[in-house]
């Protein structure tokens, strides 16, 4: 797997993903407060607690998972499936300076886009990185046609402030290889068409969008 997650970020072999909801106003307990100060502790616990002992790559948002969509796309015998939680609250264009609110506020909202996207094809890391890249392009492409504005003004959104990104693949020799995976490519192909559908139905699912930076 390669991922910006907060636990088991990077390069790693890894069995689970966790997409974890929280509050979407985190309350002032000890607990609640180290879920957002130290979230790669509380998703290790949160593994735990569901009994998984293996490697695992953990996720937070506040979005809802009843707004969870999911798209599978193939073509000649290579498949890749997306997950993905939408939600823009928290909208930004790539460059704007940094808010002066914590990463805390910000993990509270219900504003994460976390994409979650699983092959069967064999990646080089180069293939992986690819992958990243063509995903983060179709996410801002759709949030570009849908005319999604950065919270702090006019400006059109390239994502938000907090999106997090998990490949994951078949380990060398078990799937089908690829050593590219850029937009001229069939998995390139096939990811940006897996993002594109599920952050179209995410849209659709976050109902108050349109009215998240008012």
């Amino acid at each position: 797997m390669l991922s910006s997650a907060p636990q088991g970020g990077g390069f790693t072999l890894a069995s689970y993903v966790l997409n974890h909801q929280v509050e979407a106003h985190p309350l002032a307990t000890e607990d609640q407060s180290r879920t957002f100060t130290d979230p790669a502790h509380f998703l290790r616990k949160l593994a735990s607690r569901f009994g998984i002992r293996a490697r695992t790559v953990g996720l937070m948002t506040a979005v809802p998972m009843t707004q969870l969509v999911m798209a599978r796309v193939a073509s000649d015998g290579i498949w890749v499936e997306c997950f993905a939680t939408v939600g823009v609250t928290n909208a930004v264009q790539a460059g704007e300076w940094p808010p002066q609110h914590s990463h805390r506020d910000r993990l509270g909202k219900p504003g994460t886009i976390n994409l979650i996207l699983i092959t069967n094809g064999s990646l080089s890391h180069a293939a992986m990185v690819g992958v990243v890249q063509v995903a983060t392009e179709a996410k801002t492409g759709v949030l570009r046609d849908h005319a999604v504005p950065s919270c702090s003004g006019g400006m059109a959104a390239t994502g938000t402030g907090t999106d997090a990104v998990v490949i994951a693949c078949q380990l060398q020799g078990q799937g089908p290889s690829h050593i590219y995976s850029g937009t001229h490519t069939v998995i390139g192909a096939l990811v940006g068409r897996a993002v594109t559908n599920c952050m179209t139905r995410g849209l659709a699912k976050a109902k108050a969008w349109r009215e998240s930076c008012q």
